[in-house]
């Protein structure tokens, strides 16, 4: 029985002669392509469960290839760059991928985000309507909070923020991705609003002292919400 099949996309042979026996031996069937191209040619062809993606490609922009995987694939999409701007991240994932990881990186942290990836992938495949994070307990579909057996009451702006972060469960979504989902497409820019409603909503999940936080940030780009082990 065959693991996951990964489409690795990078044109620097020494990345892909130490990524292919990595992740063979993690139980992944790799697959590979040097350009944007052969990218979404193997995509089309070989459905693969997760894309690792570099964007610096000889014939395209990877964030091109998003662009268009986007326009007929959910196959999820982890970015692998040597571009570390704040700017090519937000571009890229707003476009659709899944992750970013900069160059160079640690197989362990690969390995996770590839199978957070592949877990977000079945769960929109699912349509995710519950999330359990220690004793808190969110009900998409109930359109109830509850910590400890006790409910949380929340604004329904602030159930909508927490759903989509629920739903993007370990998943980065950007500024834009929320502030759009949430307020429309006429508040992207409004990132204070969204910080001061982060904020609210910190406090009323908040757990006991020296808990680590549900909703993470990632400084530049957005917020993540990290479910901690019960």
């Amino acid at each position: 029985m065959t693991g996951p099949r990964v489409l690795v996309v990078d044109d620097e042979p020494q990345i892909q002669r130490f990524l292919k026996p990595s992740l063979g031996a993690a139980g992944f069937e790799v697959i590979a392509a040097a350009t944007g191209a052969e990218a979404l040619r193997a995509a089309a062809t070989q459905a693969p469960d997760v894309i690792l993606l570099d964007l610096g490609l000889p014939d395209m922009d990877g964030k091109d290839v998003i662009a268009r995987l986007r326009t007929w694939s959910k196959v999820p999409i982890v970015v692998l760059s040597a571009r570390d701007r704040e700017s090519e991240k937000i571009a890229a994932l707003d476009l659709g991928a899944d992750d970013y990881i900069n160059k160079p990186f640690g197989i362990g942290e690969l390995m996770a985000r590839l199978r957070t990836a592949l877990r977000h992938a079945a769960q929109r495949a699912g349509e995710v309507s519950r999330v359990t994070s220690g004793q808190l307990v969110i009900d998409i579909a109930a359109r109830s909070v509850m910590r400890a057996g006790k409910p949380i009451r929340l604004t329904p702006k602030e159930f909508e923020l927490l759903t989509i972060l629920a739903r993007n469960a370990e998943r980065v979504v950007t500024h834009r991705q929320i502030l759009t989902a949430v307020w429309g497409p006429a508040h992207t820019q409004d990132l204070q609003y969204l910080r001061v409603f982060i904020g609210q909503l910190r406090q009323k999940l908040r757990g006991s002292p020296g808990e680590p936080e549900l909703i993470q940030t990632e400084s530049g780009i957005g917020y993540r919400l990290v479910p901690e082990d019960v």
